[in-house]
């Protein structure tokens, strides 16, 4: 029997795909959650404070496992500085956390976070799949002048931006 390209992708089909898991690469680096996290903050997807002159971003993405499989659940738990790069470290002005959906999708409503004496701006986040470690890592935002001089920013942390959307998928142990 002569092997044609027909018959050898036709084969290939028969083959079991056990052990051909998509994988999602690496997984998302961790960094410091710094000096301004607090505890407890409120459950919401929005974080937009009403009087905020800061330009409105939404953050969004999927909570992953190393498999690419959506983790449903996951504690998301966001927090950073405001339109004039200061954190509100009294109360919970651009501070929430949400869980994500069936799928391991997350979505905020925010500002953009202006940027303060030696860092660029950026986002602090915790993500804990359920009964999983907790990853704390920062985003940030592509072509930003003053992330080269910042001495946490890596790349892979950057998110993809879309329009007024930053998209970011989490990959979790």
């Amino acid at each position: 029997m002569m092997l044609t390209r027909r018959r050898l992708l036709a084969a290939g089909l028969l083959l079991p795909l056990e052990g051909l898991a998509q994988t999602c690469g690496p997984l998302t680096l961790r960094q410091t959650e710094g000096p301004f996290f607090t505890p407890n903050s409120p459950l919401r997807a929005s974080l937009v404070e009403p009087s905020s002159p800061g330009r409105r971003l939404v953050l969004a993405g999927r909570v992953l496992d190393g498999q690419c499989r959506p983790q449903p659940g996951a504690l998301v738990d966001l927090w950073h500085a405001d339109e004039k790069g200061a954190y509100d470290n009294q109360g919970y002005r651009y501070r929430g956390h949400l869980f994500a959906d069936a799928q391991g999708r997350y979505r905020f409503e925010t500002i953009v976070p202006a940027r303060y004496t030696g860092r660029t701006p950026h986002y602090h986040v915790k993500v804990q799949p359920k009964g999983g470690r907790v990853l704390t890592t920062q985003l940030y935002f592509p072509g930003e002048p003053a992330n080269r001089r910042d001495f946490l920013y890596r790349p892979e942390l950057e998110m993809r931006m879309e329009g007024e959307a930053g998209l970011f998928d989490f990959v979790v142990a």
